[in-house]
């Protein structure tokens, strides 16, 4: 039964990179390896059913396509970057059709010839694994040196097991949907990611084992099956569900081209109109922005141009009013559009003490008030943040600012950065903490809300965009306030990307 999910897991992994929305050369090589790793399995499935030559016939094609497939993998892996060659494709390539020949070919049959094709293809396996090895001692950096590290330490578990056939199948199972979802969400860096993901299809499928026994014992006893049996063939219906609704989508496609996305969960469905409207405001916004600017800057030059003609103290009033607005209206636009549309960030290593005390001096140069008082509490031993400065100071000045607006008749604005360790991993906190009014319980729901504002003159864009800088750097930010005593922001940015 493990021969047959680890054949069962091949077929669907292969058909989910083959039918998915990217054809690159790293999805295409897996997938060809994990075919070829499908027709040795169904080989060795079907020789336990049938008494023929077919079987082995499918065992040893596999087999054999395994080496020059899994050296292609490995290099693409690596970006080329690999002790592994293009030649060695060649050769291994060569070397499978000459032992094809010897094993098919009644005249050239060689005794053993079927055990050293499996030599030659675990030597070939071993000598990826240890050009991974290299590649990942060699100058590599960040995010390619986590999904190394990651690969040979699924690489090393199938070594471990591999004198277990049973273990083994199962093993290397899960090696190849972990794999599955490391070249297919590039984003992933953290171990946590990848294991979060892959114990989610373990509760479903265990969540489906218990629910079926549930069901058989309320309406009698049935078959005899094991909890393994059982559990594996949940896990394989589970994996199995994506690429079959790709399919079934496409060929309803083909007959009704209008038909609408039937497979959209209920409970997605906010989800998805959330990311339509947000697709359609980025496109929207540019165009709107131009149509009203044009008008705008010609409103704003002829009130410019009569204010030099006019002499008239009332009527200049009023052309101030224009030029006024105007400029406020610009302002409100350039927000809009700073929402709107995406922004390509420049992370780098940076402090963030640097960063606040680089805003805090800007805000103490500026005309605050006399009765505002700035304290800053910076830990010193911070770790460098991977961050856009620019950014996550747009950030913190918007976050200040609103704080003393709220502080009228002056208090105290504090902010402070402290060291996060332990659960979901190292991080930088930042919070800041004013003395003002605070903020009523029935609208501090609201506050991150765009265009949601209690300001006369607010356009309610500015802690909307704040929380969409903080949240594309993969941090998080919270608000708390206490009517009439003061409200304080906590800012979390992860250590590392």
């Amino acid at each position: 039964m493990e021969v047959f999910m680890l054949m069962a897991v091949s077929i669907t992994v292969s058909a989910t990179l083959v039918i998915g929305k990217k054809r690159e050369p790293l999805h295409i090589s897996f997938a060809a390896l994990c075919l070829s790793i499908a027709f040795h399995e169904g080989g060795v499935f079907t020789a336990t059913l049938l008494d023929s030559r077919i079987p082995l016939f499918l065992e040893l094609t596999g087999l054999l396509a395994i080496p020059p497939l899994a050296i292609s993998f490995s290099r693409d892996f690596c970006k080329g970057q690999s002790l592994l060659k293009k030649r060695d494709i060649r050769s291994t390539a060569l070397l499978s059709v000459l032992f094809a020949l010897i094993l098919f070919t009644p005249a050239l049959q060689w005794e053993n010839t079927t055990r050293f094709a499996y030599i030659y293809a675990d030597i070939v396996l071993l000598a990826c694994y240890f050009s991974l090895i290299f590649r990942l001692r060699s100058n590599t950096s960040g995010n390619e040196k986590k999904r190394l590290f990651y690969l040979i330490i699924a690489g090393t578990a199938a070594i471990a097991s591999s004198s277990i056939p049973p273990l083994f199948s199962i093993v290397v199972s899960a090696m190849l949907y972990f794999i599955l979802i490391m070249i297919t969400h590039s984003h992933l860096t953290e171990l946590q990611d990848f294991m979060t993901r892959a114990l989610v299809i373990l509760i479903v499928a265990m969540f489906t084992t218990l629910f079926f026994y549930l069901v058989t014992g309320f309406f009698g006893k049935g078959p005899e099956l094991s909890f393994t049996l059982v559990f594996m063939v949940s896990f394989l219906i589970i994996i199995a569900i994506g690429p079959f609704q790709v399919i079934l989508k496409r060929l309803l496609k083909s007959f009704y081209p209008d038909i609408k996305d039937v497979f959209t969960s209920p409970f997605d469905l906010d989800e998805k109109l959330e990311r339509e409207k947000a697709i359609l405001l980025e496109q929207m916004a540019p165009v709107l922005a131009h149509e009203i600017r044009n008008p705008l800057g010609s409103i704003k030059g002829a009130a410019q141009y009569l204010l030099t003609e006019i002499e008239q103290e009332e009527q200049r009033r009023l052309l101030e009013v224009i030029t006024e607005e105007a400029n406020r209206l610009n302002r409100v636009v350039s927000q809009f559009l700073d929402y709107a549309r995406p922004y390509q960030m420049d992370l780098r290593p940076a402090s963030i003490n640097s960063v606040i005390e680089k805003t805090i001096a800007l805000l103490e140069a500026s005309k605050i008030g006399p009765h505002i008082h700035i304290q800053m509490e910076l830990h010193p031993h911070l770790p460098l943040v991977p961050m856009d400065q620019e950014q996550i100071h747009r950030v913190i000045m918007n976050i200040a600012l609103n704080a003393i607006e709220a502080m009228p008749e002056g208090g105290t604005l504090t902010v402070r950065t402290t060291s996060i360790t332990g659960g979901s991993g190292d991080a930088a906190g930042i919070s800041i903490r004013d003395t003002g009014r605070g903020i009523p319980r029935d609208v501090i729901k609201q506050i991150f809300t765009p265009f949601f504002t209690t300001r006369e003159r607010g356009t309610g864009l500015g802690l909307a965009i704040c929380r969409r800088i903080i949240t594309n750097h993969g941090g998080k930010i919270r608000v708390k306030s206490i009517p009439g005593k003061g409200t304080i922001f906590y800012i979390r940015l992860e250590t590392s990307h």
